[in-house]
């Protein structure tokens, strides 16, 4: 995302070649990329995506990844239409652009959402994660939302919500070290607030020498050097969600 020193938004990474297990689905005014286990299930997990949109290939895999680990998942529109940023625009746009697609005014299509997973796929257990625009957005609904279980916010703004730590449910933060849009001593005040303010559990983590984005914006065969930390990322979302759902 963004800070004062750096207006625009961080370079997409790799984008994967990855069409989806899942379908497109019509959720009352959201369209959303839906993906269900072979067995049947009652755990969810709501994937917000990134500034670069719901079709995202980098993100549906990662949608497709929580569904091999037993969970049905769900990533909805959250610009409900309105367009994704895009590398190939006007970086001096990037704030008004911002302005438009606020992380805290997510909460009518959330509950959209848990209806249409309560009612249309069964499930009574729901979690959410989040990446970087959406990690703030999980931030944000761990803050308020009663209806959901836990949250994984990977490489999410804390600058939206810098002064709000008093979570109501389990929340993992994920970092890397060499984040250029979330400065280290961003993530060490988060966690010396956390530690004074909440009262329920969370873990905040960083992985040495990772960028921006590292879990889902990079790929484990051009990036060699960064694939342990890409999997133990991974397999740290995949822990969290199974100890709280």
């Amino acid at each position: 995302m963004a800070n004062e020193s750096r207006p625009c938004p961080c370079d997409i990474g790799d984008r994967f070649d990855y069409g989806g297990r899942g379908q497109e689905v019509q959720v009352e005014h959201i369209k959303a990329y839906v993906c269900k286990p072979s067995a049947n299930t009652d755990k969810a997990v709501i994937v917000i995506h990134d500034i670069f949109g719901w079709q995202l290939p980098n993100t549906r895999y990662i949608a497709d990844m929580l569904t091999t680990n037993g969970y049905i998942a769900i990533c909805p529109d959250f610009f409900v239409g309105q367009e994704a940023w895009k590398p190939s625009d006007d970086r001096a746009s990037f704030s008004d652009w911002l302005k438009t697609r606020d992380a805290s005014k997510i909460d009518k299509e959330v509950d959209v959402v848990l209806k249409y997973l309560r009612e249309q796929c069964g499930a009574k257990k729901i979690g959410v994660i989040g990446f970087c625009w959406g990690g703030a957005a999980v931030h944000h609904l761990m803050l308020k939302n009663p209806h959901l279980k836990t949250g994984v916010s990977l490489c999410g703004v804390i600058r939206f919500f810098e002064d709000r730590y008093s979570l109501l449910h389990p929340t993992f933060f994920i970092f890397g070290e060499k984040d250029d849009v979330i400065p280290l001593e961003q993530v060490t005040l988060l966690e010396e607030k956390l530690k004074q303010n909440c009262k329920a559990d969370y873990e905040v983590k960083i992985y040495p020498g990772q960028t921006h984005g590292f879990v889902h914006r990079k790929r484990e065969d051009i990036n060699p050097q960064d694939k342990p930390f890409i999997e133990e990322g991974r397999k740290d979302m995949i822990n969290w969600l199974n100890k709280y759902i």
